[in-house]
């Protein structure tokens, strides 16, 4: 395992996926030594709380879309991630 892992909040949600399903592939390739297992093991959960984060900030983003009377798409308001509006 590197000894320099990239700092999570910098990371995009594609690398921080990549980086998650690359510490399940060795994790599941049963080669890889207990202690190790288990430092692959915490930084995945990071992994899947970073990406979580960014899907829920996205989806929230996307729930902000102003609908028209004829439920389309009539313009977007700024969200504002402190509100959570």
């Amino acid at each position: 395992m590197e000894n320099a892992s990239p700092d999570l909040a910098a990371m995009s949600f594609e690398d921080a996926l990549r980086a998650l399903e690359d510490m399940v592939r060795k994790l599941e390739s049963g080669e890889v030594p207990l202690d190790q297992s288990i430092m692959l093991y915490e930084r995945g959960e990071a992994l899947r709380k970073h990406c979580q984060t960014r899907l829920d900030a996205a989806s929230a983003r996307i729930e902000k879309i102003v609908t028209g009377t004829g439920g389309e798409a009539a313009g977007t308001q700024p969200f504002d991630p402190e509100s959570g509006r």
